[in-house]
């Protein structure tokens, strides 16, 4: 194969969720590995979303920041005719926005807010990867890349049920599009983090009560960062792991053992 086996140059890469925690991260070590990329967040007004941009630019690459809510199809269609205005292709999509707006069991857990969570967090992958995915085919190839989570691995009653539920739904995902898009060259993986330290999980690791429990469930007894997420990330993204697809791989620290 040759060369650095880590090098995106040449790559384009779209990361929904791209302003802050392990959407960010994920978006610099690209373009610090020679990726263009752009960076989308649901935020209307992303003053976080467009340092991220001049974070990659200060790198010498190029950089788009699009608002996009992911789990509108009008936004998404916008968010990739964009993309694929200013760079003409699409090499590499980190589907990364997510959310959990309310802890709640499920049987407590309005319907609102279960529809809120399948939106963002599967329908919108689903959407994202249904209009890239037709781009790649094109091109004769690419890597998606879902960022689930071990909730959706193994169960937990702490509020965070309808998330559990979305997260298993997208591992499914994962694999059913690596089988159906195998043929086209297009390897789909998912990564699994565990705790990881972002204003995503900022619950979990402020609330003294919360933060003890996962501490205790932690082989290596700390919280990730974002930075431990990325370098997998761009593993999947690069030649490195040209014959691994429909994996769901962990990253929680030996909380899953």
């Amino acid at each position: 194969m040759g060369g650095n086996l880590f090098s995106l140059k040449g790559k384009v890469a779209l990361i929904t969720g791209g302003s802050r925690g392990i959407g960010r991260a994920i978006a610099l070590a690209f373009a610090e590995a020679g990726a263009d990329v752009v960076v989308c967040s649901r935020n209307k007004k992303p003053p976080e979303l467009e340092k991220v941009a001049e974070e990659i630019r200060a790198m010498g690459r190029k950089a788009l920041a699009i608002p996009a809510h992911v789990g509108k199809k009008e936004d998404v269609q916008n968010l990739v005719q964009k993309t694929l205005q200013e760079f003409g292709r699409i090499d590499i999509l980190v589907n990364n926005a997510g959310g959990n707006p309310v802890l709640s069991t499920l049987v407590s857990l309005e319907e609102e807010a279960f529809e809120k969570v399948m939106e963002v967090n599967l329908k919108g992958a689903f959407l994202m990867t249904k209009a890239v995915a037709r781009e790649m085919i094109k091109q004769g190839g690419g890597r998606i890349i879902n960022i689930s989570s071990i909730s959706g691995l193994r169960a937990r009653a702490d509020g965070t049920g309808a998330y559990c539920i979305s997260k298993a739904a997208m591992n499914m995902m994962t694999q059913v599009l690596a089988r159906e898009l195998a043929p086209h060259n297009i390897l789909v993986n998912a990564i699994a983090p565990g705790s990881i330290k972002t204003e995503f999980s900022r619950v979990n690791w402020t609330d003294p009560e919360r933060r003890a429990q996962r501490i205790t469930e932690i082989e290596l007894k700390r919280f990730g960062e974002p930075e431990e997420v990325m370098g997998l990330a761009l593993f999947l993204a690069s030649a490195a792991s040209s014959f691994i697809t429909g994996e769901i791989i962990r990253v929680d620290g030996g909380q899953t053992i």
